[in-house]
């Protein structure tokens, strides 16, 4: 929405159970701490938009104000602001997150950096060598392959 991933206030309050009414009323008495590009309140046409993608049956009830979008930033932000344990942990599990993101950063820039100085080294003797490391370096990661269970399962009885 608006050029950004977003999440909506309800579903954020299902993930941190805590009602939207919570979520809502901790970013208006943080009101700084959530700009424009961190927070917003949908428009009409952004509601009336989602209401038709998710086939809704009408629009009586619900919310009496627009549902309230938050960016990546806004729900980090989110986070650090709400007063439920499970919002503590999950702002410990985002601060964890960008602190290995930004080790795995530097590892890849050192990377290419040793890569630049050995092909400047060899005078482009290896080329093709290079450019297809430069290749594999750009594709995203493959998901870890499942997991074999380990243990015994309980054996069924005869039947």
């Amino acid at each position: 929405m608006r050029g950004s991933r977003v999440m909506l206030d309800r579903d954020l309050a299902a993930l941190y159970g805590v009602q939207t009414k919570a979520i809502n009323q901790a970013v208006t008495r943080n009101a700084r701490r959530f700009p424009k590009d961190f927070a917003f309140r949908l428009t009409r046409a952004e509601a009336a938009n989602l209401k038709s993608q998710f086939v809704t049956s009408s629009s009586h009830g619900g919310s009496r104000k627009a549902s309230r979008a938050f960016t990546e930033q806004g729900v980090a932000m989110l986070s650090s602001v709400l007063k439920s344990e499970r919002a503590a942990d999950v702002n410990v599990a985002i601060m964890r997150a960008f602190v290995h993101l930004r080790a795995l950063l530097a590892t890849h820039a050192d990377l290419m950096r040793r890569l630049d100085e050995l092909e400047r080294r060899y005078d482009g003797q290896f080329v093709q060598v290079f450019d297809a490391i430069r290749r594999l370096m750009a594709q995203p990661l493959a998901p870890d392959p499942p997991r074999r269970r380990i243990g015994f399962t309980a054996a069924r009885a005869p039947g």
